[in-house]
């Protein structure tokens, strides 16, 4: 076990048995928009329900993440012009251009074998077609992709949180319990994502968990576990980094050179994350931050500032009263 707290856990202190950093790894690539980890999340945590209506955005009628929504899986629709200008950045490609191997994307993928995957807008090559001809595609296509808690290695919904209810966990997930929020709000400005939201009842903050009852146990978190095509993937951060680089390498491969990474680099705002994600687009095309930064990183520095302040202003008050005490005297 190393000393890192990207690769161990940052918070052994206080536990009886050093664990290794859990993670959640989603593959945007295979998700189905089925919503089962939405579902098993809500059965498994006593989730409240949700709406059934429409949002009017999309087909999506969860919207986005919540106190009521510790999952959320985004539909994101996008029209012709907007996938010709990406060309073979995405599964679909402007007419007149070769489309990727779609075969590839399965081969020896978490995927699965290439007579799994849905190749009904591939030609008998296995090549994506081209949207103008694509049976069914019309003028768009879909990104969906199972959002949630990110998990983060410094936290700031922990930092600003003053009762406590929010710690972290041996395995370096951040738990908030409900049992002692008081409802004072501050975690939801302070998380970076927007994860954090506060139920309307009673004015609890909640969030993922990552199951931490079912990890304490050994056991997957709820929402991989339902997962039907292991979009979602859970284990060790070490282990789920490394498969997010080699998923990503075998997407790029296959013919999707705008696929990326999010939330994996140790590096970023909030110095990693304990969920992070294989997109196909931007991230602001899943309504992700493209640099989210930890809203407290700064306040040490703030409070030095602050404190070098207030040391000057006590300087310059003790001049003043000692000068106009010696004009008295006078």
């Amino acid at each position: 076990m190393t000393d890192s707290p990207y690769t161990s856990s940052p918070a052994t202190v206080g536990y009886d048995e050093e664990r290794p950093r859990m993670a959640f790894f989603t593959d945007t690539t295979v998700c189905i928009g089925c919503k089962a980890c939405e579902v098993a999340c809500k059965e498994w945590n006593d989730v409240p329900s949700t709406p059934l209506e429409l949002t009017g955005f999309s087909y999506d009628n969860t919207g986005g993440l919540g106190s009521e929504s510790w999952r959320a899986v985004k539909f994101v629709e996008q029209r012709l012009p907007e996938i010709r200008q990406q060309g073979a950045d995405g599964a679909f490609v402007a007419a007149g251009q070769q489309g990727p191997d779609l075969r590839m994307v399965g081969t020896d993928g978490f995927a699965g074998t290439s007579d799994e995957l849905d190749l009904t807008r591939a030609d008998v090559d296995g090549r994506a077609l081209a949207v103008d001809a694509a049976a069914g595609a019309g003028d768009f296509r879909w990104l969906m992709a199972s959002d949630v808690c990110k998990h983060c290695t410094t936290a700031a919904c922990l930092d600003v949180c003053p009762t406590g209810a929010l710690f972290k966990t041996e395995f370096a997930t951040v738990v908030l319990q409900d049992d002692i929020c008081n409802g004072c709000g501050y975690c939801v400005p302070a998380c970076p994502y927007g994860v954090v939201d506060r139920r309307p009842d009673d004015g609890r903050a909640f969030k993922c968990t990552m199951c931490y009852d079912r990890m304490k146990g050994d056991m997957t978190p709820a929402c991989a576990q339902s997962c039907p095509t292991d979009s979602i993937m859970f284990g060790t951060w070490e282990d789920m980094r490394a498969a997010a680089g080699d998923r990503l390498e075998e997407v790029v491969a296959a013919g999707l050179p705008g696929a990326q990474l999010y939330g994996e680099d140790t590096e970023n705002g909030v110095d990693g994350c304990g969920a992070f994600f294989l997109l196909l687009d931007d991230p602001e095309v899943y309504g992700l931050p493209p640099d989210p930064i930890a809203t407290t990183k700064d306040l040490p520095g703030m409070w030095r500032a602050a404190a070098r302040a207030a040391a000057a202003m006590a300087v310059g008050i003790a001049g003043v009263v000692l000068v106009a005490g010696r004009r008295r005297q006078r």
